[in-house]
């Protein structure tokens, strides 16, 4: 994936408004209106953030008579979790060292303490 994309795709996902209203998609497609119900924001604020969201190919908005129902497009989130698997080694291997670590300091509270 390029850089750019990605880059638009996690600015598209640093704001919660927007991750919320693609947790709404993600059960199934809805209204303008059945998206902005939950929020405390004017209609044009939400507009802004589906815009924000299809511009990073987020989302696709179909028509149906009067309506433009919005989808949620998953192959960007794809892309970010191949991006973010590239780390899970060292995630990994952090942790690993993390539980070592644990087990050492078990092992030494378990150990018989001299008295003086």
């Amino acid at each position: 994936m390029p850089a750019s994309n990605l880059d638009s795709t996690f600015a598209a996902l640093a704001d919660p408004t927007r991750r919320a209203i693609l947790a709404r998609l993600a059960q199934g497609e809805a209204s303008v209106s059945e998206l902005a119900a939950p929020f405390a924001m004017s209609m044009p604020a939400i507009s802004k953030h589906l815009r924000v969201l299809q511009r990073a190919g987020l989302i696709s908005r179909g028509r149906n008579a009067q309506q433009r129902p919005c989808r949620l497009v998953a192959g960007p989130l794809r892309e970010v979790a191949e991006f973010a698997a590239h780390y899970r080694r060292f995630w990994d291997e952090s942790f690993d060292r993390l539980d070592d670590y644990l087990r050492e300091l078990q092992a030494e509270d378990k150990k018989p303490k001299r008295k003086h």
